[in-house]
C-alpha cells in the first residue's frame, strides 16, 4: 500500500499507509490529522489546502478550474498548493509528502 507523509503544523511528520483511490482529505480524517475540509470534499472551500512536495507535484493531475478558483482563497498559497480533497492516492504517489499550512481561511462560497 502506498504511503503518505503529512508534515504537521508543528513541523513533525506522520507517515500513513494510504489506500489507492482515497483522497488526501479522507486519509487525513481517518487518521486524526488536523486537515479541516469544511465542505466535506465538495470543492466549495479551501480548508483542505495542502502544500505538496515539489518532487510529487508534477505527478498529480492538473487542477481543475474550480479547484484553482478555490485555491485563490487559501491562506498561505504556494506554487505547489493543492486541495487535499482533489488528490486521489495512486501507486505512483507512494512516498508523497504534503505539508499542512499554518492556518486556514474558511470562506463560504455558497
Amino acid at each position: 500500500m502506498p504511503k503518505i507523509t503529512f508534515i504537521l503544523k508543528d513541523g513533525s511528520e506522520k507517515v500513513i499507509e494510504a489506500p489507492v483511490g482515497s483522497s488526501i482529505l479522507e486519509i487525513a480524517h481517518k487518521n486524526s490529522i488536523d486537515l479541516e475540509g469544511a465542505c466535506e470534499g465538495s470543492l466549495a472551500c479551501s480548508t483542505c489546502h495542502v502544500i505538496v512536495d515539489k518532487e510529487f507535484y508534477n505527478k498529480l493531475e492538473e487542477p481543475s478550474e474550480d479547484e484553482e478558483d478555490m485555491l485563490d482563497l487559501a491562506f498561505g498559497l504556494t506554487n505547489t498548493s493543492r486541495l487535499g480533497c482533489q488528490i486521489k492516492m495512486t501507486e505512483q504517489l507512494d512516498g508523497i509528502k504534503v505539508k499542512l499550512p499554518a492556518a486556514t481561511r474558511n470562506i463560504s462560497t455558497k
